[in-house]
């Protein structure tokens, strides 16, 4: 990383700058499609040595990489914000679920990778211990968007490493400073050299899409539709976590109070630029005026800004100019289209900002409910029972996740149980992503494959394995194996017919002695 001051610059140079100001923060390199081939040549010969030291050994240095995050928590909270623009409380969330992701996949790789031992089935298999073991993708290419530099990253170089593959981290342009301290932190521990970081564009990634085992990715559906065409063109296996449009349906027995606080934030949080961020909400009419001043006063009382040093500001920058641009474009949309802006509305007058805003008067037709905002908007629609509720939840495109604000958590319960996401939190935001247990992954146009759900978050890193090993002492040759011969023949037939038969004369009939051949060369005879 270079200093956004007195750096020598290269037309390769990557400017970073605050979305909050606009300074410039930093420059990084573009790095090279070569430079991709070398690094993963260099990962590929470290790996097995890492693999060798087993679960508990690489555990240990996940411990470390910890201890080594705690202690600079505060700069890094700092690289953050500089990069992000987000407020400081929400900065100080990513080294914290860093931290608890190491301790979550340490403390169960051992478990989570164990051997299992499979029971035979058949005849065939019966003289055979059974044994199913996993074995690492080499080398693990990770491409992170830059809605959480820190977070994002440590949500999957984690349990990839626990489960033995060595990484390389690829993390967005433009916001790519967190993932370098991360690659410093695992430096500094003197960590095996089993995981890099190379900062570039969109040829960088490109790169490690052609270099790399195994690919996971963050990020735009188009772009990850792209990453699938070309892993599968190389046969290699590809996890997705792409575009959401997440729903929130508020029945009307539900806590009010409840439900527009955990809207708001599940709306606004990091500007609403989070995959799972609640971008669309359907209010059962009996309750609907009443939710919406509750959360109209909400969001309109969030304080938006710098934050700098003092954990007084609700709601940050975007990321980007042409984040923000978008969202503009989806709120003139909606109002051309007869909708109100009760609150919010507009660009700030500096930086990034766009101010939280709430719609109603919203229908099926517009953007904001169509497409992907990843803004801090949050459009209402008024409809006449669950039943409406749902229906219109499923009709989008995205399923990744979704949320249900009820006092009947039974019914609340079923409600979640039609809706086409891959998670759905009941009178909450969010609490899926915090249970690592579950897995985190998308229906339909929303990805492949899932984050996390317990020892699938590690397992899905390795290849499994079959071995098969002879119980007791071992024949000098298999009834199968050649040479064949008439008697042995017939007996191996009776004895296998008998084992697979499911009824008493099917398992005590003789085979025909008959044999298609023998006929044949009869019939050629006459």
């Amino acid at each position: 990383m270079r200093s956004g001051s007195k750096a020598h610059t290269s037309c390769d140079d990557i400017d970073v700058h605050c979305p909050a100001d606009g300074r410039l923060v930093a420059r990084v390199p573009d790095e090279s499609s070569e430079a991709v081939t070398d690094t993963v040549r260099r990962l590929r010969a470290h790996q097995p040595e890492w693999e060798a030291l087993g679960p508990n050994g690489r555990a240990t240095w996940l411990r470390k990489l910890r201890d080594w995050l705690l202690d600079n928590e505060r700069h890094l909270i700092d690289v953050l914000r500089s990069e992000t623009g987000k407020p400081r409380a929400e900065a100080a969330i990513e080294p914290a679920l860093a931290c608890d992701l190491i301790n979550y996949f340490a403390d169960n790789a051992g478990k989570f990778l164990a051997d299992e031992r499979v029971k035979p089935h058949g005849p065939l298999s019966m003289t055979k211990r059974l044994i199913k073991t996993v074995r690492p993708y080499p080398v693990v290419g990770v491409i992170t968007p830059w809605n959480f530099p820190l977070a994002m990253p440590a949500m999957d170089i984690i349990p990839a490493l626990l489960a033995g593959a060595a990484v390389l981290l690829k993390p967005s342009e433009v916001t790519p400073l967190s993932a370098v301290e991360l690659a410093r932190g695992w430096s500094e521990i003197g960590a095996p050299l089993v995981f890099s970081v190379l900062t570039g564009r969109g040829d960088t990634g490109a790169a490690v899409v052609d270099s790399v085992d195994f690919v996971q990715f963050t990020g735009s559906t188009p772009t990850g539709r792209a990453i699938a065409v070309r892993a599968a063109e190389r046969l290699v296996p590809c996890s997705l976590e792409l575009g959401g449009k997440d729903p929130a349906i508020v029945l009307a027995d539900a806590d009010l109070d409840r439900a527009a606080a955990g809207i708001a934030w599940g709306g606004m949080f990091n500007a609403g630029q989070v995959c799972v961020s609640i971008e669309r909400v359907y209010v059962e009419a009996p309750v609907y005026d009443e939710f919406v001043a509750r959360l109209v006063a909400l969001v309109g009382s969030l304080r938006q800004g710098d934050d700098g040093d003092g954990y007084r500001i609700d709601v940050g920058a975007m990321a980007t100019q042409a984040q923000r641009d978008l969202v503009a474009r989806h709120v003139a949309d909606a109002v051309d289209g007869g909708a109100t802006a009760l609150t919010g509305g507009k660009a700030g007058s500096a930086g990034t900002f766009f101010e939280p805003t709430v719609l109603v008067d919203v229908n099926h037709s517009m953007a904001c409910i169509r497409e992907e905002t990843f803004g801090p908007t949050i459009p209402v629609v008024k409809v006449a029972d669950a039943d409406e509720a749902a229906r219109l939840a499923n009709d989008s495109e995205y399923g990744l996740s979704a949320t249900v604000w009820c006092g009947d958590r039974a019914r609340g319960e079923a409600i979640a149980r039609r809706l086409e996401a891959g998670a759905v939190n009941i009178n909450d935001a969010f609490s899926n992503l915090f249970a690592l247990g579950l897995p985190h992954g998308g229906w339909k146009q929303s990805g492949l494959g899932a984050r996390f759900g317990g020892e699938y978050g590690v397992r899905k890193y390795t290849r499994q394995q079959a071995i098969t090993v002879p119980r007791g002492p071992a024949m000098k040759r298999e009834l199968l194996w050649y040479p064949y011969a008439p008697g042995r023949g017939r007996f191996v037939g009776r004895v296998l017919r008998a084992l697979v038969a499911r009824d008493p004369r099917r398992r005590l009939s003789v085979t025909s002695r008959s044999n298609p051949c023998n006929d044949d060369r009869r019939t050629e005879g006459k």
